[in-house]
């Protein structure tokens, strides 16, 4: 692994990881627990409290069973990062998204026992998605550029071989 890129690894994950617990500090501090502020019609910010992972999945496994599980994904995709070539710019930075929203969630985890979310998409009274934090969206974006990235890198070698 070149130094240049590791240092990139590094920046990155202090930015995203800083901005995403910088956030949270700042819901804790302000809104209580089912407080709400609402910024849009459609969107607001929701103080809440999430047990499990996405969507609340797992909310029934142990602090410590998912604290595990989480660590055992950031060092399957640090071994992503490190193995992607320099033609997966894409990639790499999806894995830096996605390892920096692993580790944000990870530190409430060991803090809280359970991930602070924040961020609610609604229509009043007929949808509301479920609500996240920042730490999810780095991953959401993250998963994205990296399938954007396979997806393209299919086709130029598509294309190669026609």
């Amino acid at each position: 692994m070149k130094a240049k890129s590791l240092i990139t690894l590094i920046v990155g994950l202090i930015i995203t990881v800083g901005l995403d617990q910088l956030i949270k500090y700042w819901v804790v501090n302000t809104l209580e627990v089912g407080e709400e502020i609402d910024l849009l019609p459609f969107l607001s910010l929701y103080h809440a409290r999430n047990p499990g992972i996405a969507f609340s999945m797992l909310s029934s496994v142990s602090d410590w069973g998912l604290i595990a599980l989480t660590l055992c994904i950031i060092c399957f995709v640090i071994w992503l990062w490190k193995n992607a070539g320099p033609e997966k710019s894409l990639s790499r930075f999806g894995f830096l998204l996605v390892i920096g929203g692993a580790i944000g969630n990870l530190i409430d985890r060991i803090r809280f026992h359970y991930v602070i979310d924040y961020i609610s998409f609604h229509i009043n009274g007929v949808f509301s998605f479920a609500i996240f934090n920042l730490a999810d969206s780095f991953i959401t974006v993250g998963a994205v550029l990296i399938v954007l990235d396979e997806l393209l890198h299919w086709k130029r070698e598509k294309r190669k071989a026609d």
